[in-house]
């Protein structure tokens, strides 16, 4: 059996409970799970997480009205192919409504914090 790709399935596990309306969802843990959904929790994403064992993360999804404040969520960077970028080639998403989340050498950031300290990385995810 090949790697298994934790933010991959957490990524699909909460795509799937927004597609149902769901307000919690279980993901498996890690420390990079737990820093990307810290940065999901600041820039208003998500309503919260709990870690509920060594192996399980309750993640609270956060609704307007009858809409999920995620529309999309996207993997970028996989296994087979990282991508990196600077902080002066991080674009704004979606015209500046959604976010990247990078992996720096300062942590799990945002592309607006990464901008603000000029430190580049690799591209996780872009979440609007």
């Amino acid at each position: 059996m090949g790697s298994h790709d934790i933010l991959s399935d957490m990524f699909s596990r909460i795509k799937n409970a927004l597609n149902k309306k769901i307000t919690a969802v279980v993901v498996l843990n890690s420390n990079l799970s737990q820093r990307v959904l810290d940065v999901l929790c600041t820039e208003g994403y998500l309503r919260g997480y709990q870690v509920k064992s060594f192996r399980e993360i309750e993640v609270y999804l956060k609704y307007s009205g009858e809409d999920p404040v995620i529309r999309k969520l996207e993997r970028v960077s996989r296994p087979g192919k990282r991508v990196y970028a600077s902080a002066k080639d991080l674009l704004p998403v979606q015209s500046g409504v959604g976010i990247y989340v990078l992996s720096t050498s300062k942590g799990v950031i945002s592309d607006s914090v990464a901008r603000k300290l000029e430190s580049g990385g690799e591209i996780l995810c872009k979440v609007w």
